[in-house]
């Protein structure tokens, strides 16, 4: 049987202002292309569907095409919530959805019910058809080995605690009381030759990128890698970044960058194959974005004339300004090169020629108006203010006076 592992589509989220919705249908067609090319049988979506709890019309449409799409040719698609998603919304019409072969766990009644898909059965796209309540073979297919797929939704500690009978509410209490569960269910079957657990957590291990947001307030959050030991394979999400943290357990990261800190990040997922006798083989399969990431950084006039920066010309750039004082018109220049220039910032690469007082203390120390202007405009744009502008300021204060006065 063959899975295609992927997690964190946060459909509906812009690239610093920039909306992506394009690219993730762009996505959704890879995706489809993955499926056929390779033959999947079983979609995994480790959490994170979307990026907010209330998504909007357009964003859940992509998710209903793809979830078509999907389906359409067979494919068995099992998705878990996240901690963008709202549990409740994305499980609803839960039970209709698994009769046609999406199968939602976003609740925590559901833990311990696991997708069971027919070994034997799995030969491609076309295979893996569901029925039963659980996504279980019935009928004829009872006494063919079974993968059991367990999907554990985003928990958050204080929300499940106590239904999880946990007195301490922590990311590793919850987990390790929910996986308490399915092994408990997991013991009590006999057709079921390999077990899949879906989880969307930070486990020990895995390398965070800036557009995760923490799963704890005031604490680590971290899980333990041997939680998940005994299982064929556990497919996670919530890291952004496409990692292995042992052979059997690994991110697939997100389709797509969602902050420049993934600039370097092969976006994709893994091909995941399980027979009878345990995970065969797993393979990175990637998806390459329409437009690349990339981090500038130097002088402003060097960034402008270096050939070497001619790729980053078609790419969202992230460009860090070297320069001792802020050029004029620095976002402009750049844009005239660099048109997808995003991010901008700055930092001297000689910073000790700086002053070394606080803006207060310049401000007390003014000799007058002129000053303390001028000191104003070096103070908010690093850069001290041109002979032409302080007689603009120095006209603009005389002037003032005379307005005073009469």
């Amino acid at each position: 049987m063959r899975f295609l592992h992927t997690s964190d589509w946060h459909l509906g989220r812009s690239f610093h202002g920039v909306g992506m919705l394009a690219a993730q249908r762009r996505f959704v067609d890879q995706l489809l292309e993955t499926v056929q090319q390779h033959a999947v049988d079983v979609v995994l979506v480790a959490g994170d569907v979307y990026d907010r709890a209330l998504p909007g019309v357009d964003v859940v449409k992509v998710l209903d095409s793809a979830l078509e799409r999907l389906t359409a040719l067979g494919v068995q698609v099992i998705v878990t919530s996240g901690n963008h998603d709202s549990a409740t919304r994305l499980g609803f019409a839960a039970k209709v959805l698994e009769r046609g072969g999406v199968h939602l766990r976003t609740r925590i009644e559901d833990l311990a019910t696991p997708v069971l898909l027919p070994l034997a059965a799995a030969s491609g796209p076309a295979a893996g058809q569901a029925g039963g309540p659980t996504g279980g073979p019935t009928g004829a297919h009872d006494h063919v080995q079974q993968v059991a797929v367990y999907g554990l939704p985003y928990l958050e500690p204080r929300m499940v605690a106590e239904h999880l009978g946990v007195d301490t509410p922590s990311h590793f209490a919850v987990t390790e009381a929910a996986l308490q569960l399915v092994r408990a269910d997991l013991a009590s079957r006999t057709d079921v030759a390999q077990a899949v657990v879906l989880a969307h957590t930070f486990a020990s291990g895995g390398i965070t990128s800036d557009s995760e947001r923490d799963l704890s307030i005031g604490g680590v959050g971290a899980v333990p890698l041997d939680l998940f030991d005994d299982f064929a394979y556990v497919a996670l999400g919530h890291l952004h970044g496409r990692q292995s943290l042992s052979n059997s357990v690994r991110y697939s990261g997100s389709p797509l960058a969602y902050s420049f800190s993934e600039a370097r990040h092969h976006k994709g997922g893994w091909l995941v194959d399980l027979g009878a006798d345990g995970l065969t083989s797993v393979e990175a399969v990637s998806w390459p974005a329409e437009k690349e990431l990339a981090l500038l950084r130097g002088n402003l006039e060097d960034l402008l004339a270096d050939p070497a920066h001619a790729a980053a010309e078609s790419a969202y750039c992230q460009i860090t300004l070297t320069d001792n004082e802020r050029p004029l018109q620095a976002m402009d220049r750049l844009r005239a090169r660099f048109p997808d220039t995003l991010v901008l910032a700055f930092e001297p690469a000689n910073p000790n020629n700086r002053p070394q007082q606080s803006y207060s203390e310049r401000v007390a120390q003014a000799a007058d108006e002129l000053e303390l202007c001028c000191g104003f405009l070096d103070h908010v744009r690093g850069r001290t203010a041109s002979s032409i502008e302080q007689d603009v300021l120095r006209a603009s204060i005389e002037r003032a006076r005379e307005l005073d006065v009469a």
